[in-house]
């Protein structure tokens, strides 16, 4: 087959990493793990959990990171990549030459999940304001799926996304061993927890949070963008 480049789009606390699990136990697939990590933090100096080993484990040229995930594959070249790493200085033109798909949560969620690893959050932070920028720059034409309707139904929604990138399914993306891998970033002690004990997606669960301060702020900045993108969003 023609190899496929493609770039799954999410903020932070979504369910990416299982995603990227799913994926990675295809026999056809290799995965990376958030790339422009590194680059990101580089060039913000933000303080993030493991800040320090993930520049020097990282690459903090951007141009090499496009470089990489840019060239020409074999088989499924699956990338896990977070869109608050899309910090205004980063030029974005070479964003369509992948097969791009937006990953969305509802923010209230997110902020609440977020801020047990990281206490500082702005709507920055968690990605629906770039998201909503990247479905702009793409002009609408890239698929949006919401996690509470994937988990619903994960099978119908992974079917859904083989036939869009033009893979067969296979049921050995709904399951995989337990622990971590070599693909996964260094930052994966800090944030990691609950997919390194999973082999499967977790049922989708309601969840109930209360903000308040930054972190409603967060959310509420995100809310709009949010609820634009969600009613365009793949629906099975």
């Amino acid at each position: 087959m023609t190899g496929v480049r493609l770039a799954m789009w999410s903020g932070p606390r979504n369910i990416s990493t299982a995603l990227m699990r799913s994926w990675e136990n295809r026999p056809d697939t290799r995965v990376v793990d958030e790339p422009l990590y590194a680059y990101y933090l580089h060039e913000t100096q933000l303080n993030h959990p493991g800040h320090d080993e993930v520049i020097a484990a990282g690459e903090t040229s951007w141009r090499k990171v496009v470089d990489e995930i840019t060239a020409p594959c074999e088989g499924v070249y699956y990338q896990k990549h977070m869109t608050h790493h899309l910090i205004p200085q980063l030029p974005r033109d070479w964003i369509p030459r992948l097969t791009n798909v937006l990953l969305i949560r509802d923010p209230a969620e997110v902020v609440a999940s977020y801020v047990r690893s990281r206490a500082d959050v702005v709507a920055e932070d968690i990605g629906l304001v770039q998201q909503g920028e990247l479905y702009d720059l793409l002009g609408g034409d890239v698929p949006v799926i919401d996690a509470a309707d994937f988990l619903r139904a994960p099978e119908a929604y992974l079917r859904w996304l083989c036939a869009h990138v033009g893979v067969p399914f296979t049921d050995a993306m709904l399951h995989w061993p337990a622990g971590p891998r070599d693909s996964d970033g260094v930052w994966a002690p800090y944030w990691y927890d609950a997919v390194l004990a999973s082999t499967g997606f977790e049922p989708y669960r309601p969840r109930q949070v209360e903000l308040h301060g930054a972190a409603l702020e967060a959310a509420e900045r995100s809310r709009p963008v949010y609820e634009r993108l969600h009613e365009v969003r793949v629906r099975l």
